[in-house]
């Protein structure tokens, strides 16, 4: 107990202090277990219950000897822990967004990882031979002459299969208003 407290008990000379202070040392653990479970916080808690003695010991002509003094003691330490709930929630700062904040238009990195899930799962959906073509354009950027001797095909099946294989993967993602991927010139229509 603080020297503020000690100072208060010895002023009070009354039979009501006396009792006051037989009894409050076996109530302070229940006190601080009851303050714990509130703050979630030993520090905090421990806070609480010294605060919660002054408070008592300030307010000491209040209690009526033969009533519940623990009762009163947990009454007095939960209206201080939401007075000071309420003194943290006024003094919080409210941030003012605005549209120049680049935090503003982040979006959830949950949305890319499922898009990416669901593309994964499209590509093992597709043929065998437009999965290789996608890959190794798409992925590994390799040219549509480099993809054709890897697979030993002529280019302009290796563009075929890579149209057919974009169509079928848009179509089993959903991703009908998707950019258009790796297009060089308007002849690869005409190539499927």
């Amino acid at each position: 107990m603080t020297g503020e407290g000690c100072r208060l008990i010895a002023q009070a000379s009354t039979s009501s202090a006396e009792s006051f202070t037989r009894e409050i040392g076996s109530l302070i653990p229940g006190l601080r277990r009851y303050a714990m479970f509130l703050t979630r916080d030993s520090c905090a808690a421990d806070d609480l219950v010294q605060d919660t003695l002054i408070r008592s010991i300030e307010k000491l002509h209040l209690w009526q000897e033969g009533t519940d003094l623990r009762a009163w003691l947990f009454a007095i330490l939960h209206n201080l822990h939401i007075d000071e709930l309420r003194r943290a929630s006024r003094g919080r700062v409210i941030e003012e967004l605005n549209e120049d904040d680049p935090r503003f238009g982040q979006s959830p990195p949950q949305a890319e990882w499922l898009r990416l899930h669901d593309v994964q799962r499209a590509l093992t959906k597709l043929p065998a031979d437009q999965r290789s073509v996608l890959l190794l354009v798409g992925l590994a950027e390799e040219p549509y002459e480099t993809a054709a001797s890897l697979l030993d095909l002529p280019v302009g099946t290796v563009r075929s299969r890579l149209w057919r294989g974009r169509d079928l993967l848009r179509r089993l993602t959903g991703d009908f208003g998707g950019r258009r991927t790796r297009r060089s010139s308007g002849h690869d229509r005409a190539a499927a």
